[in-house]
């Protein structure tokens, strides 16, 4: 992803509401240099037959997002405080952060993590501004769970398929 860019695709992502998140996903997509991606275009491409390679940045990034995302299970289960909630999540935002501007991958691959990133960062943000919103904890998670199905992480599971 175009360092460049990275600070502005965060600063879009965090300013998204959870509902607008797909449409401002194509609009934040389009905004690199390096994709020709439609304006308005509403999903990713599919899955691919076998699990895309990592590079160390998305490898680092997504590590990171996948352990604060566990740690928000005891904030789930009444087990952490609102503070330490709002540090994991700004971890995953700073995680994001990184990944935008650290990794490097294909456009179609780009684009399929950029429909994960954004309503992420659109999750996280809903959770900042009303801490005792767990839905988003869980919004979050779902933003993410095709991660391990369409890239071959070793730090995560692959999930069964839908």
């Amino acid at each position: 992803m175009n360092r460049a860019v990275a600070p502005l695709l965060v600063l879009l992502a965090v300013g998204l509401s959870a509902s607008a998140s797909a449409s401002a996903s194509a609009s934040a997509s389009t905004q690199h240099a390096h994709h020709s991606m439609p304006a308005g275009t509403a999903a990713p491409a599919p899955a691919p037959d076998h699990r895309w390679p990592v590079d160390a940045a998305l490898e680092d990034g997504m590590g990171r997002i996948h352990v604060a995302l566990d740690e928000l299970r005891h904030y789930e289960m009444g087990h952490m405080d609102a503070t330490m909630a709002l540090d994991r999540v700004g971890l995953i935002e700073q995680a994001a952060a990184d990944i935008f501007a650290g990794c490097k991958l294909p456009e179609d691959r780009d684009a399929v993590l950029h429909h994960m990133l954004v309503p992420l960062l659109a999750a996280a943000q809903a959770l900042k501004a009303h801490p005792d919103d767990m839905a988003q904890v869980q919004a979050m998670r779902d933003a993410v769970a095709d991660y391990p199905r369409t890239f071959a992480d070793p730090g995560w599971a692959t999930p069964a398929a839908h």
